[in-house]
């Protein structure tokens, strides 16, 4: 086993989130986990800790902070997040406690097809968000703010942002790498376990990547 961390996973209750949490504590590590739903979490581990709260109120996770090794945030509320950006007012908190307790280290979880900073979708990219996914278009607008304000205003941090493409549950399809320009669609396992592995991964640091299938 690895050296035991400490992980601060926002959106543990979340489809990807509940893999995520299971794999970290298979491996022997720590796990505190904020959770609208705590109810959906059941697992029993003496390394997991879970509390109920809400993203936009610090009060409910500010002090599970101090001494996180890695933070991991997978949030998404389809519906707020149509008038309200609620991760970048969520991110724009997190980043100045992390700042004050000297935790440097934070993953987030965007969508595929939310464009990085600087960059353009391909057409085909494009075209899909415009249609078929339309109706997600505030969790894209809301991803884009949280990268550009990552990029801009946290430069002092080891963050790094997985855009997945994510698809369903099921058993894993085969090990996430990541890529500047190809999106699988991916499980929720196989995204918690690319998660799991960049978040620790120091060539990750500050980069807006995809997660492709190993070919």
């Amino acid at each position: 086993m690895n050296e035991r961390k400490t992980f601060l996973v926002f959106g543990a209750s979340g489809q990807t989130g509940r893999h995520f949490i299971a794999l970290a504590l298979r491996e022997g590590h720590a796990v505190r986990a904020l959770a609208r739903r705590p109810d959906k979490i059941t697992l029993d581990s003496p390394g997991l800790t879970v509390r109920r709260g809400s993203i936009d109120n610090p009060a409910d996770w500010a002090d599970l902070v101090p001494g996180a090794d890695y933070i991991v945030a997978m949030l998404g509320d389809k519906e707020t997040q149509k008038t309200k950006m609620i991760n970048t007012a969520f991110v724009r908190e997190l980043v100045p406690i992390m700042r004050r307790h000297g935790v440097t280290r934070f993953l987030y979880q965007a969508g595929g097809l939310s464009r990085v900073p600087g960059r353009r979708l391909s057409p085909l990219l494009w075209a899909f968000r415009a249609t078929v996914a339309r109706s997600f278009e505030g969790q894209h607008r809301d991803n884009e703010a949280v990268m550009r304000y990552l990029t801009e205003e946290a430069a002092d941090l080891e963050w790094m942002v997985h855009r997945a493409g994510i698809g369903s549950d099921g058993p894993s399809k085969g090990t996430l790498e990541r890529s500047a320009d190809r999106i699988s669609i991916a499980t929720f396992r196989d995204c918690a376990d690319y998660s799991y592995r960049t978040v620790m991964d120091a060539g990750a640091v500050r980069t807006c990547d995809a997660s492709s299938y190993r070919r």
